[in-house]
């Protein structure tokens, strides 16, 4: 989904072929990237047979097994989108490094802009046809109908590829701060024929301890206006009550890079990352257990503070323990990992689609919700890149995909 890293130096403009050493790629990332795309593709199979109608197309479930996956999505919610967003800031900086300003956002209007306008104008008439079919069947039994064209514009959001549309704004606003520092350093008086640059610093327990506590607080006061299940409508983000992370771990990926913390961390830091998300999450499910409904999405009440502060410790914890866990076990790769990594984003893309064909597929099976979910899921990410690799192998369609 990004650019590989590049040189570490702050500078206002690309730097010269030859003073940019090349750098050995990250294959743990990558390696986390196809673990994050395939929860996606498992998230919304969940939500498809679970009790949160928040798909194209779903089963609510009618057995207590849809209950696991709720708890399924609850977790990956948590954590997962934040840490795309890091991963995301992390190789931000070395982009703009190499090539300025202007080239940088050509590259992301053109490596996400183009893949988003895909998915809006091709991909998400295609994946929500079948829902129009049932819906205009239900007009047609009152005696009224239903044009496409008023279903279409009237359900117009931008579904998945709503991560694409914030991280299109984010990469822009980084353009405009670092436009702006350069600016500051041609200025008379500035130092612009220095680069300065950042020495790596180890990332203190204090920092991230404040840094929790802080995001914690941040979410619970967010969630006063944007509570969970808040959708804003045309832009089509579904989960607006989590922006304060998804916001704060882009940032924090920019200053990752920057100060050097994922090779630095210890192995013992991962082992406390999992260590206290696994306490956090002990201490809040009787919390989550309790609560009446509603009272853990937010308007001030004291469980939304233990829901926003458990979100931010898992959070937090999962992503040290598993930078470490993949940096020290994953970091290698064969044939066939760097065949899943290479079609990451294209199944990111494309899992619409064949989700929604999926459920379609098996509609008639009747089955224990988890039972769906598992068949599903079963042939869901095997045929998800199996789609992507088709799709990637038209011509032209790697250099966006």
């Amino acid at each position: 989904m990004t650019d590989e890293p590049g040189s570490t130096a702050v500078q206002a403009g690309p730097a010269p072929a030859a003073a940019r050493p090349p750098r050995a790629r990250m294959l743990y990332v990558d390696n986390l990237r196809i673990l994050l795309t395939a929860l996606v593709v498992l998230h919304h199979t969940a939500v498809t047979y679970g009790n949160i109608p928040a798909w194209y197309y779903t089963e609510p479930a009618r057995d207590g097994s849809g209950l696991l996956l709720d708890v399924f999505v609850m977790f990956n919610q948590a954590f997962f989108m934040g840490f795309f967003f890091m991963i995301a800031g992390y190789f931000t900086p070395p982009s703009y490094d190499r090539k300025g300003t202007r080239p940088f956002v050509r590259d992301r209007l053109k490596r996400l802009g183009i893949p988003l306008l895909l998915f809006l104008l091709l991909i998400r008439p295609l994946t929500g046809f079948a829902g129009y079919a049932d819906l205009r069947a239900e007009f047609a039994a009152r005696g009224e109908s239903l044009p496409y064209w008023i279903y279409y514009v009237l359900s117009w959001d931008a579904g998945p590829m709503w991560f694409v549309e914030v991280l299109l704004v984010f990469a822009a606003l980084y353009a405009l701060v670092r436009r702006r520092g350069a600016r500051r350093l041609l200025a008379p008086g500035g130092d612009a024929g220095r680069e300065p640059v950042r020495t790596p610093r180890p990332l203190r327990p204090l920092a991230v301890v404040v840094f929790t506590v802080a995001l914690a607080l941040a979410t619970y006061l967010w969630r006063f206006p944007v509570p969970n299940g808040t959708y804003v409508p045309y832009l089509g983000l579904p989960t607006p009550s989590y922006f304060p992370q998804y916001a704060s771990f882009f940032v924090l990926g920019v200053l990752a890079h920057r100060r050097g913390w994922p090779g630095m961390l210890s192995k013992a830091a991962g082992r406390a990352g999992f260590v206290v998300a696994s306490v956090a999450t002990l201490a809040y499910l009787p919390v989550a257990m309790t609560a009446k409904e509603g009272a853990l999405d937010g308007h001030g009440t004291w469980q939304s503070l233990a829901s926003a502060t458990w979100e931010s410790v898992f959070a937090i914890g999962v992503v040290i323990g598993l930078t470490v866990l993949f940096r020290e076990r994953f970091n290698r790769q064969g044939p066939g990992t760097a065949f899943l990594s290479r079609h990451a984003f294209a199944v990111y893309v494309l899992h619409a689609p064949v989700l929604v064909g999926l459920g379609y597929a098996f509609r008639w099976l009747h089955a224990p919700a988890a039972a769906k979910f598992a068949l599903v899921a079963a042939l869901a990410l095997p045929l998800c890149w199996a789609v992507a690799y088709a799709v990637r192998s038209l011509p032209r369609a790697d250099r966006v995909l």
